[in-house]
């Protein structure tokens, strides 16, 4: 399924493939790539899932490193950054912006998480990277809260975002 012009790029329309995950859906499963290599899946505690585009681009790093800083605040929340970005850069970026309280994961292996979350970007110049979502998934596997952003280059509700995750 591709919902054509699901979101934006500096304007321009941009297609995802995947249908749009709603509030209530039990989150998709999935098996994503850590820094280590290791296979990261859902862990049965209220879980945040930023996707990003990549973690070398200015909001994707900013949006990083915010919910980096606010789950020092959420003790029982676990923090997923998910890109197509290789696990290689993922570390190197980790580590020289200071980022260890969150994970960031690799969805490069296969298209099927951005198509099963909603996200996957077909065609145009980020063809297959990662559109900018949130998830909020609750220690049940049901989604507590969606966000697509309107457009890619803006950052997504960081409040609406804790919020959930702390409900």
């Amino acid at each position: 399924m591709k919902r054509a012009g699901a979101t934006t790029l500096k304007g321009n329309p941009v297609d995802l493939k995947g249908r749009a995950i709603v509030v209530g859906d039990v989150a998709p499963t999935f098996s994503l790539q850590a820094n280590d290599l290791s296979e990261v899946t859902l862990s049965g505690k209220t879980t945040i899932i930023a996707t990003v585009p990549s973690l070398d681009t200015s909001v994707c790093a900013l949006e990083t490193k915010k919910f980096n800083d606010e789950v020092k605040n959420l003790p029982n929340v676990d923090v997923f950054v998910v890109s197509m970005d290789l696990p290689f850069g993922n570390k190197r970026w980790c580590a020289s912006e200071g980022v260890e309280n969150i994970k960031t994961l690799s969805a490069h292996r296969c298209t099927d998480f951005g198509v099963d979350y909603g996200v996957l970007i077909s065609g145009g110049p980020l063809d297959r990277c990662l559109a900018r979502a949130v998830f909020v998934v609750g220690a049940d596997g049901k989604v507590k809260f969606v966000e697509y952003c309107k457009e890619i280059a803006d950052h997504p509700n960081y409040e609406a975002v804790l919020a959930a995750a702390k409900s």
